[in-house]
Order: structure tokens, then C-alpha cells, then sequence
């Protein structure tokens, strides 16, 4: 009874969270929001014994994304009348994508088949004594090596797109020259002066 109470309240606030991320005005209070969602499903998580997702979840989305993304929010200076100017624009688009995926959601939901075998393979951890952590690294790095090896190339190419993507040229910029400090002399570098007692020296 009380797991159940637990999860209706987890759930809830998820839910209402997520539905405050999107109609929030404000983008601080929406990343606020997104923070407390993850919280939450992470929550829902260990109800469900994955210890080792919850943990993730608070570690990797709460603990980086969500709080780079309250960071990019709170010091860049962006225009949000100005984003929100292309919002009709690209509304009809925007629309499709979103029919489409609730479309897939739909098919999803109706084409699901319980397996009769999958309460057996949950609770086949437990019974050997493997630990939810364990189990899952066995899955991921055995059967499922090359499909995480190549999320993590996707990924390492999302950033690679991103860094140069924001890389600008800009005027008036000194840029550092790894050559140049490389080669650069102790005499360029060092200079030794001889200062007498209650005097500067002229730099």
C-alpha cells in the first residue's frame, strides 16, 4: 500500500512538472522544473529496483545536463521575444512532427503484448544473487557492445558538430599558438633584474 502511494505521488509530480517545463514563461523556472521531474523519475526508478538507473539519472541529468542548461539560461543573454517571433512560422511543422509521433506513441500502446516470461526474467537477478548493476553492465557490455559503442561515436560526433558549429573567427581575438609557446626561449620568456632596497622596477 504504501509503495502505491509512493508511486501515485512520484508520478503525479512528474507529470505536473513535465507540464510545467513546457508552459512555463520563465526559462529558469523551467529548467527548475525539468530538475524536479528527473528527481522523481529517478524516485520511480527505485521503486522499481534499478538502483543503478536512479542513480544515473541524479548524476548525469540532474547533476550536468539540467544545471548546463540552467547555466546557458542564466548567463547567456537571448532574446526570447525574438525566438518566439518564428513561432507560428514553423507551428505547421512543429504540428506534423508531433502527430506523428503521437501516432507511433498510439501504435506502440496498442500493439503492446505482454511476455509471459518477462516477470520469470526480472526476477531472475534477484534469485542469483546478481546485483542490478551487475546485471546490466553484463547486458550492455556483452550483447549490446557494439550498439553502445556506437551511441557513444554518435556522440562523440554530436559534440565534435557543436564545437565547431559555435567556433567563430573573431577580430581583435589572440589566439593561443601551441608551436609558438612550445618554441619559445628562457631568455624570451625569463628576465632578471637587479632591484634595489625601496625601489621598483620599471616593466
Amino acid at each position: 500500500m504504501i509503495q502505491a502511494l509512493a508511486f501515485y505521488l512520484f508520478s503525479g509530480v512528474m507529470i505536473a512538472s513535465a507540464v510545467m517545463v513546457v508552459s512555463a514563461r520563465n526559462p529558469v523556472h523551467s529548467v527548475l522544473f525539468l530538475i524536479l521531474a528527473f528527481f522523481n523519475a529517478a524516485a520511480l526508478f527505485l521503486l522499481n529496483g534499478a538502483e543503478f538507473l536512479a542513480m544515473i539519472l541524479v548524476v548525469v541529468y540532474v547533476g550536468a545536463v539540467a544545471v548546463l542548461f540552467l547555466f546557458v539560461v542564466m548567463m547567456l543573454d537571448i532574446n526570447f521575444a525574438q525566438l518566439r517571433e518564428g513561432f507560428l512560422r514553423y507551428l505547421p511543422v512543429g504540428g506534423a512532427i508531433g502527430l506523428i509521433l503521437l501516432a507511433e506513441l498510439v501504435f506502440v500502446g496498442v500493439a503492446w503484448i505482454d511476455a509471459g516470461a518477462a516477470v520469470q526474467l526480472r526476477g531472475a537477478p534477484a534469485s542469483e544473487a546478481v546485483h542490478n548493476t551487475r546485471a546490466l553492465g553484463r547486458l550492455i557490455y556483452t550483447h549490446y557492445a557494439l550498439i553502445f559503442q556506437a551511441a557513444g561515436l554518435v556522440l562523440l560526433v554530436a559534440m565534435i558538430g557543436a564545437i565547431v558549429l559555435t567556433l567563430r573567427a573573431r577580430p581583435g581575438v589572440r589566439r593561443q599558438s601551441i608551436p609558438a609557446q612550445v618554441a619559445r626561449s628562457r631568455a624570451a620568456g625569463v628576465s632578471l633584474a637587479k632591484v634595489r632596497p625601496r625601489t621598483g622596477v620599471d616593466v
